[in-house]
């Protein structure tokens, strides 16, 4: 039933096109990108061009020009890799195994010197596939934190923007591909439809759905411009903020980074429900997700006029990753600002549910090794080898335990 009424919202959301004064929420357009109509919106698929039309009109109705280089879209066309090494080749010749997938792209044009770039991906993992962390068969992935959450944030601060902050010209790009290797956002950079010499900063919203109790957000490349660091805590109101300086990561950001524009990526961590069709639009926090608009538009207005960023390169947290032979079996808390490591699930049948672990517990020591942080964790889960066994202390519920874990 419920899918029923979304095809009927869509049918009657593409018929009203000319409609410009009805208000829509971010929940409205979470619910639409997220329901089953859409089939998981797999890039080249019929539920991404539909996910593209609803977002082209969003865009037409809330004023956007068009710049993509097809009205508002950007049609980009690729043959995947089949060694996961390598990366897709695009523009690749016609056939079986060609995808086509296709940005959305609408300005603000304020006649402004510089530009600032926003953007969040749209396209998800359809049925499921390589990228699905579901074992049961294939099932549809509605991708409602990941990432129309993203998209619903983008679209509020379109509407926002429309009236304000007009020292910049915004460039607002819905991206396709993500799911397949950041294919959207790499393309675009390579074949721009603006001058991105000008391009002042960019910002990208991945999963900002599910602010947590502690209200903390991730925000990833703080130090790639001198000025993010104290413009992103002088606005970060009830907010907690944990960042991170590197511009390179697993999302749209990325791109923008290494074509030497400052970026800014927003998250609000990973759940139990990433990459599985249980990720559905009602499970959001859509207070929070109002936070992070509020938060992104202040440090927007905050560097209105602020001119174009100056760039910084930053060190690529992800080389001094270690190499691991073992695994603990758990899902780390990548929001957690604390001393250690905090589990955020724990896996079936691996070391850690043996051993007895448990969500929230802080992982403080590794055998003989001490782990003040995420990274202090790795290096010492990499000094272990399958078959051996150890002592792992945790913190939990102010306590200190010892357990034996056997990798």
């Amino acid at each position: 039933m419920r899918s029923v009424i979304i095809v009927f919202v869509l049918v009657l959301f593409f018929s009203c096109t000319s409609e410009k004064v009805k208000v829509y929420t971010m929940e409205d357009d979470v619910t639409i990108l997220a329901s089953d109509s859409l089939g998981g919106r797999e890039t080249g698929t019929e539920g991404e061009r539909l996910a593209a039309a609803y977002i082209q009109q969003r865009f037409e109705g809330l004023g956007l020009q068009p710049k993509g280089s097809n009205g508002y879209y950007q049609e980009f066309s690729f043959k995947p890799s089949s060694n996961p090494h390598e990366e897709a080749v695009f523009n690749a010749s016609e056939g079986d195994s060609t995808i086509s997938g296709r940005n959305v792209i609408g300005f603000i044009d304020n006649k402004a010197e510089n530009t600032v770039v926003i953007g969040a991906h749209y396209d998800h993992l359809g049925m499921g596939g390589e990228g699905s962390l579901y074992r049961e068969g294939k099932a549809i992935h509605n991708g409602a934190d990941d990432n129309a959450s993203g998209v619903a944030v983008l679209l509020q601060l379109a509407e926002k923007l429309s009236e304000k902050n007009n020292q910049n010209n915004y460039l607002f790009i819905a991206f396709s591909g993500e799911e397949m290797g950041l294919l959207g956002s790499n393309y675009f950079v390579k074949n721009p439809t603006i001058d991105t010499k000008k391009v002042s900063y960019m910002i990208n919203m991945d999963m900002v759905g599910r602010l947590n109790e502690e209200r903390t957000i991730a925000v990833h490349g703080v130090g790639t411009s001198p000025i993010f660091k104290q413009v992103l805590f002088a606005n970060k109101d009830s907010l907690n903020i944990v960042s991170h300086e590197s511009g390179i990561g697993p999302s749209d950001h990325t791109s923008f980074y290494l074509s030497d524009i400052p970026v800014l990526h927003f998250f609000t961590g990973q759940h139990s429900d990433y990459h599985k069709p249980s990720d559905d639009s009602e499970k959001l926090n859509y207070e929070g997700m109002q936070a992070i608009s509020n938060y992104i538009e202040a440090i927007i207005t905050d560097l209105n006029d602020k001119g174009k960023l100056a760039f910084r390169k930053t060190k690529n947290e992800s080389e001094d990753v270690p190499a691991f032979k073992v695994a603990l079996g758990v899902v780390p808390d990548y929001l957690y600002a604390g001393k250690g490591m905090r589990i955020d699930g724990v896996s079936e049948e691996k070391p850690a549910q043996k051993a007895g672990l448990l969500k929230g517990d802080v992982v403080v020591k590794l055998g003989a090794f001490e782990t003040f942080d995420m990274m202090s964790y790795m290096k010492a889960l990499s000094k272990f080898d399958k078959g051996q066994t150890t002592i792992v202390t945790v913190e939990r519920e102010g306590k200190q335990l010892e357990v034996e874990v056997t990798f």
